[in-house]
Order: structure tokens, then C-alpha cells, then sequence
């Protein structure tokens, strides 16, 4: 304190120090030590809990952070022809590898198929979310798009698989623990004759067109050719630039000309006139019409196409002769006698107007009358439409495929077929009303259509390996839009006559003369299935 200056020495002195204020009160360790206590016990307890009441549950969820879980897709199911030919199959992935484990989809003959078979694409949300097969799509997944690979696509996908693989907590394999192996997909056999096919591609080269053909006695589908043609295996290598052609190509690779593409059908509708004709009364077999040159419509004339191209006229004519010389005038005059709306009946009872039941997309065409042309351009229907009708022009559309099944409807005795894909399958066909009379007469007309003074000319006294054999047909050439002002040439045809197994539909587009263009093609399909046989 001395040594403190004065000033401070006065305040200082009122300070004390007490030694027993500087100890901890009893409070305070009672306070310290509850509090470790507390977290004492919720340690325990959450180890208890980690340890014995949640055990297992975090046991598991470390093997399977060990273990990985690797999908192996099935290998797809192999397509096949008729005859045992492989047309698609899918390679075996190998298991033992870690990340080679997709199966790679392989098309033999692949543009001759490609229409047939279809081609497969990664599952889109569409495909994720409608997918109705036991064994659902996954993302990431490819699947069936178009023709055979869609239609079969959960028969052809076949039981997918697994591998368990153990890693480490950054990842990487260690070891394969086990291998699920996955179930390859169904084989399907289908109807198609890879001969024909080969054929029907290759006398299409070049030419925008289709062929189909079937066994008319069941509905087998033995050709399915539409072209220009494509490749599926870009679609399954992923060949970006391929199928941007594909999509951009105005030939339309892609476009199914048997069941989506719709054209006029020309003379081969007059079958179905035939058909209303005589089964309402309109005409009989004795029925004849003098044939000369045109008849008229008001202003307008409408001409027979001898008339027209030859400046010659045919005189009467009846029924048979007029399926053999396509006559116009006759089938002008029966079909205004029957009338529009007996033609459309029909013609939809013979199968045109809807659609086939072959499961792909499919258009169903136009069968024209007043209230269509009302609602479609507004304007009533005049007797020079019913003349159009009556040869297949006009406004009327249809497609291949329903040709061909009304052309074998006459090859078989009067069924109308669906179209069966598949080899052995059972027939689905149903009796149409038509008399047996009455399918005689237009069956005469198309055999004498492929004989001498027909208009089938290439078939006239067809042959195969030197034995003849009697055809059935009916040529068409129907006008176009093209520029070129070409019509497209049809012709469709079965034999032999007295037992058909053979029937199809040619259709070349904006080509020319159907006899000329389509009917040297029929002969060449039917040289080839029958020669084979022999």
C-alpha cells in the first residue's frame, strides 16, 4: 500500500479478499455431472438401439451397399421363316463380364424383311407406362416398334436375369457373388417364305411399290415387300445418321405401303362391282350391254379404255366378258343400275372400308357415297361419280393388303381371311354371303382375264419347270397425282385355278399400264413358288 500512490490508497483500502468465494458451489457439480449423465444414457440407448433393436435392418443395408445388383436383359427370341430360315436372332451376352451384358439384336437379309419384321428402339415413357407383358419394361430397356418385332414383343422378350456383384465403399467390382441367368425369348415361326420374299424385293429394285402374298385357303401371309426398303440393324447399332435419311427420304422408306399406304384401285374393283351387281339383281349372267365407245353423264363423257386408246368398240358384253376385257362401258351401266349405296355394302362386306386384323397400323382406305362427298367437299353426289365408282377411280382408296383378301375371297369358294403372320396359326375366316353361282362367274371372268384376248397378257399360258398351269386375274391401272402424269399399275392374280395356294396383289406406283408393269412381276413370284414345288 506504500507504495500505491496516495490518491488510490483511500479506495483500495475498502477492498477485501475472500478465499472462499474463489470454490465452485456444490450446485454447479451437481449441474456438470447430471448433464454427462444424461448424454450418458442417450448414448447407450441409441447404441442400443443401432445395435439390437435395429440390427438387422442396418446389417442389411451394408450388404447391400457391398453387393451390387446388375439387370441382364433376356436375349430376344429368334424370328424365323416358314421354313426354319433365321430372319433375326439376338447374341448371348456374356455374363462373366461385369458391364457386357445388353443383347445385341442381328437381322439376316435385313432390307428384305425389314417391312415384315420391324426394327427395336429404347422404350420411350409411352412404352414404359403401357407396357402390358409379364415382364415389364425397365428404363433403358429396348423394345418391339413396327411389324413382327412389336406385334411379338412380349413373347420375343423372353425372362430377364441378374448378376450380384460385391464392391468397395468407392465402387469399384471386387467379385461376382452369383449369376441369375436370364430366359431367352420365344422362337417365332412365321408364315413367310423367304424365297418369295427375296424375289418380290428384288423385282421391286428401284420402284416405289408393294407386293403381298398369301395362301388363300387360311390367310398365310407368304411376301410381305413394300419398297423403297430400309435397314433395322441401324436402328439397333444406334447409326444416327442412317435414320436421319430414313425419316428425311421423300421415297419414304419407312411408310408401309401394304397397310398404310391408300391408293385408287382402279379395274380390280370392278370384282367388288361384280359382286353387288349380281347378288342385288342388277345384272345376272345372260345380262349383256352394248358396248360403244363412251356414254355420257350430262356434259361429261366417260370412255371405255379400248375405245379410247384403239378408237375400237367391243359390242355386247356380258358379265364374263367384261372381268376379261375389263370392259368400262359394262361396269358403268352395273354399277349405276345398282346404285351407290348397294356398291358400298359390298364393297365392305368383301372387306374394304376397314381394317384387316394384322395388327400393324393400318389405314382403311375411302368407299365414297353422297353423305361422304357432303361432309368431305360440301357437294352432292352426281351420276358421273357413281360411273367413277364403278371402275375404281374417283375418290375411292384402298390398300393392297385388302385387295388381296377379296381376290382370294373368289380363290377359296367365298371366305374372307385375316391375315395370319404366324406359320400354323389357326385360320380366321368367316362365309360371305355371295352365291356360289355367282363367284363361278367372276372366278370365269378372271381366268379368261390371264388367257388369250385377255387383259393379263404376260400370264397368257404361264408355265413353270414346262408344266402349264392355269392363272386368275385382274389387271388395274388407275390414275395418279404424279407429275409425271404415270398411273399406278396393279394387277392381282391366283393359281392354280381349279385349287388355288397361291394368291397376290402387285401394286407398282405411277408406273404405268398394269398389265404391262405389274403383270410381268406376278408371272416372275409365281415362276418362282411353282417351279420351286415342282
Amino acid at each position: 500500500m506504500k507504495k500505491i500512490p496516495f490518491i488510490y490508497q483511500e479506495k483500495l483500502s475498502n477492498i477485501h479478499f475472500d478465499r472462499q468465494s474463489e470454490k465452485p458451489s456444490e450446485a454447479v457439480f451437481f449441474i456438470y455431472f447430471f448433464a454427462i449423465g444424461i448424454l450418458f444414457i442417450v448414448m447407450v440407448l441409441r447404441l442400443f438401439q443401432l445395435t439390437i433393436v435395429k440390427g438387422d435392418y442396418y446389417r442389411t443395408l451394408s450388404e447391400q451397399n457391398r453387393i451390387k445388383e446388375i439387370p441382364i436383359e433376356a436375349p430376344r427370341g429368334q424370328i424365323i421363316d416358314r421354313k426354319g430360315f433365321v430372319l433375326a436372332k439376338s447374341e448371348t451376352p456374356d455374363t462373366n463380364k461385369v458391364k457386357d451384358i445388353s443383347s445385341k439384336r442381328i437381322y439376316f437379309e435385313p432390307e428384305v424383311i425389314a417391312t415384315l419384321i420391324g426394327y427395336r428402339q429404347q422404350a420411350d415413357k409411352v412404352d414404359l407406362t403401357t407396357d402390358n407383358c409379364l415382364y415389364k419394361l425397365k428404363l433403358g430397356n429396348r423394345t418391339g416398334k413396327k411389324g413382327v418385332e412389336n406385334i411379338y414383343d412380349c413373347a420375343l422378350r423372353g425372362v430377364p436375369g441378374k448378376k450380384l456383384i460385391e464392391i468397395d465403399a468407392r465402387g469399384n467390382y471386387l467379385k461376382t457373388i452369383d449369376i441369375i441367368k436370364p430366359t431367352t425369348g420365344q422362337t417365332i415361326q412365321l408364315a413367310v417364305d423367304l424365297d418369295l420374299q427375296k424375289k418380290a424385293h428384288e423385282l421391286l429394285a428401284g420402284k416405289e411399290g408393294a407386293v403381298v402374298i398369301n395362301n388363300p385357303k387360311n390367310g398365310e401371309i407368304l411376301g410381305f415387300v413394300s419398297s423403297p426398303s430400309y435397314n433395322p440393324q441401324d436402328f439397333e447399332d444406334l447409326n444416327q445418321e442412317m435414320i436421319g435419311k430414313y425419316l428425311t427420304d421423300p421415297k419414304k422408306p419407312l411408310f408401309n405401303r401394304i397397310t398404310e399406304g391408300v391408293y385408287p384401285p382402279g379395274s380390280l374393283f370392278k370384282l367388288a362391282i361384280a359382286t353387288a351387281a349380281l347378288q342385288e339383281g342388277s345384272i345376272d349372267e345372260k345380262t349383256q350391254f352394248d358396248d360403244t365407245g363412251q356414254i355420257t353423264a350430262g356434259t361429261l363423257r366417260f370412255g371405255n379404255w379400248y375405245y379410247l386408246q384403239y378408237g375400237k368398240t367391243e359390242g355386247l358384253v356380258d358379265i364374263v366378258k367384261a372381268i376379261k376385257r375389263s370392259n368400262d362401258t359394262f361396269f358403268y351401266l352395273a354399277g349405276a343400275k345398282t346404285g351407290v349405296e348397294k356398291i358400298k355394302k359390298w364393297s365392305e362386306i368383301l372387306g374394304f372400308g376397314k381394317k384387316t386384323g394384322i395388327t400393324m397400323d393400318e389405314e382403311v382406305g375411302i368407299i365414297p357415297g353422297p353423305f361422304w362427298k357432303q361432309e368431305t367437299i360440301h357437294d352432292q353426289w352426281y351420276l358421273g361419280d357413281t360411273y367413277n365408282l364403278s371402275i375404281g377411280q374417283g375418290y375411292m382408296t384402298v390398300t393392297p393388303l385388302q385387295t388381296l383378301l377379296a381376290t382370294s375371297v373368289f380363290a377359296n369358294g367365298g371366305y374372307l381371311c385375316q391375315p395370319l403372320l404366324l406359320k400354323n396359326d389357326s385360320p380366321r375366316c368367316k362365309k360371305l354371303p355371295i352365291s356360289q353361282k355367282n363367284i363361278d362367274l367372276i372366278k370365269e371372268g378372271m381366268r379368261q382375264a390371264c388367257s388369250t384376248g385377255g387383259t393379263g397378257w404376260p400370264l397368257f399360258d404361264f408355265k413353270a419347270g414346262g408344266k402349264p398351269i392355269q392363272t386368275a386375274c385382274k389387271t388395274g391401272t388407275a390414275e395418279s397425282e404424279s407429275k409425271s402424269g404415270l398411273p399406278h399399275a396393279w394387277i392381282t392374280v391366283f393359281a392354280p385355278y381349279d385349287n388355288p395356294e397361291i394368291a397376290m396383289t402387285i401394286l407398282v406406283e405411277t408406273a404405268g399400264q398394269g398389265s404391262d408393269v405389274a403383270g410381268p412381276i406376278a408371272k416372275e413370284l409365281l415362276k418362282t413358288y411353282f417351279e420351286r414345288s415342282q
